[in-house]
């Protein structure tokens, strides 16, 4: 059994009644998110929340949120700080794959600022004291992140079995649904495909030019129309979206 300590918080913070019903834990979501709730409730957990997982050009929690029943005010809480990216939870993600259950405030940053307190309280105020952690990847290799969370002291090792492989199920689903909308809003032409592939290969504008044997101007144009259809605000930016969808 993984166990953790805080079971004064959890008594003080149940006699006080804030804690949400299940039916209130599963309001406004839709049928994939409401058995994700079962699933949490099924093995000692009360909240969830499944996100892409944060890189260099896009760490912020609300720019990966997927789905999630946290109170909205610890959503909007959390999702005014910059705090996702560079978190505990992050960290510990890039460092294995396995399950991780910890007690420990792991949404928080290091830094163990004014804003990181206020955040650590906004979680025990829901009582979301423990989390289980864990990265999956779906059938196009996209990386997400799932965290149940809430008042368990430990959860053996057939429940964590049990949560990661229902995890796994239920972002299969989700990713057949959504694989289609996925990708830049404009196709990218075959040449501006060729600029970035080349850009990324470390080439210049006018290397770019010999090799494509087109002016470098006209470089410089397919390159800016592909940061635009890729939302980005320079070249690096628009690489590292390319790979992501897939395109490089």
């Amino acid at each position: 059994m993984y166990r953790s300590s805080g079971s004064a918080s959890l008594r003080a913070a149940e006699d006080s009644g804030r804690f949400a019903s299940a039916d209130a834990r599963s309001e406004g979501l839709n049928a994939l998110g409401r058995q994700f709730v079962t699933l949490a409730e099924q093995n000692g957990m009360s909240h969830f929340v499944l996100t892409r997982f944060p890189h260099g050009d896009q760490p912020e929690f609300a720019a990966n949120y997927v789905m999630g029943n946290w109170p909205a005010d610890l959503q909007a809480i959390y999702s005014a700080s910059d705090s996702y990216g560079f978190s505990k939870l992050i960290s510990r993600l890039k460092e294995s794959i396995v399950p991780t259950f910890s007690a420990a405030p792991i949404f928080l940053s290091e830094s163990g600022g004014r804003d990181e307190r206020e955040q650590a309280l906004a979680f025990n105020r829901y009582g979301l004291f423990s989390h289980l952690a864990f990265s999956l990847h779906d059938a196009d290799h996209r990386q997400y992140v799932v965290v149940f969370s809430g008042q368990a002291e430990g959860l053996s090792r057939e429940s964590i079995a049990s949560m990661y492989l229902g995890s796994l199920e239920l972002l299969d689903i989700q990713s057949r649904r959504t694989r289609h909308h996925a990708g830049p809003k404009e196709r990218l032409s075959a040449r501006e495909l060729e600029c970035l592939r080349w850009t990324a290969a470390g080439k210049s504008s006018e290397e770019i030019a010999i090799i494509l044997s087109i002016s470098s101007h006209t470089v410089v144009s397919y390159l800016k129309s592909a940061m635009r259809k890729l939302d980005s605000v320079n070249r690096m930016q628009a690489i590292a979206r390319a790979c992501r969808f897939r395109l490089l």
